[in-house]
């Protein structure tokens, strides 16, 4: 059914804690195998990624890169990159802390099967807070949408090769998240979907803590805060609309 799928689960070798939740979600996904993720706190292994302080492209980004964000992009463009360089059409890559509904991700990829080719890139995520622009199929719960502002996080996705394609040559040079650089479709050439009622959670807490957050002082929360609120005022200036309907 599933059978020229593949799924990469993004999972560091040291992060023990992890690696039953990793293991577990190898068992459940189609084709899967896990895939070492990068070090952003070892020098030689981001050695080659030329970075920037947020100001590549408009809105400029108000934080400094994290050595684990700089670890997690890399690791989702060396997923982008085996799919280009193996020919693998499409794939879900998923982050080591996700947890799925065995019978409500089959339901899923049966939706996605007709619908995903080698030039999408559907999340399938864990929160359901995106507004849709348009909404493509909807059965048993599930709602796939193009959605109007694109949300966070990257625990789980399917990703087509001609997709992965358009984002390797957009990120030769990185100046914010992963996540966050994906919601600008308008400087990526890729529009980005979203399966919503998948079942997914993100289980982070439960497997030994995130792997990026850090409690900061109060008086810097409350800065980054009103730094996010703006960026987050200007991303909602380039909304994701339907394609013209061609005819």
């Amino acid at each position: 059914m599933h059978g020229d799928m593949r799924s990469f689960v993004i999972h560091m070798s040291s992060s023990t804690a992890r690696r039953p939740n990793a293991d577990q979600l190898c068992a459940g996904l189609p084709n899967a195998e896990l895939f070492e993720a990068v070090n952003g706190r070892d020098p030689d292994q981001i050695a080659g990624v030329e970075l920037h302080p947020g100001n590549l492209h408009r809105p400029h980004y108000p934080f400094a890169l994290r050595p684990a964000e700089i670890g997690v992009f890399e690791s989702h463009r060396r997923i982008w990159r085996k799919l280009v360089d193996d020919d693998i059409d499409l794939a879900i890559i998923t982050e080591d802390d996700l947890r799925t509904d065995p019978a409500r991700m089959s339901q899923a990829l049966d939706l996605l099967a007709p619908i995903a080719t080698p030039d999408h890139y559907i999340r399938i995520p864990v929160k359901q807070r995106e507004a849709p622009a348009q909404t493509l199929a909807e059965e048993n719960g599930l709602r796939l949408i193009l959605p109007k502002v694109i949300g966070l996080q990257c625990v789980c996705q399917m990703v087509g090769r001609r997709a992965a394609e358009r984002l390797l040559a957009a990120t030769d040079q990185i100046d914010r998240p992963v996540d966050t650089f994906l919601q600008m479709h308008w400087i990526t050439g890729q529009p980005i979907h979203a399966l919503q009622g998948s079942g997914n959670q993100e289980v982070a807490g439960e497997i030994g803590g995130s792997t990026i957050q850090t409690k900061p002082p109060l008086s810097d929360k409350l800065t980054r805060e009103i730094k996010r609120g703006i960026y987050r005022a200007q991303l909602h200036l380039h909304p994701q609309r339907p394609p013209a309907s061609s005819g």
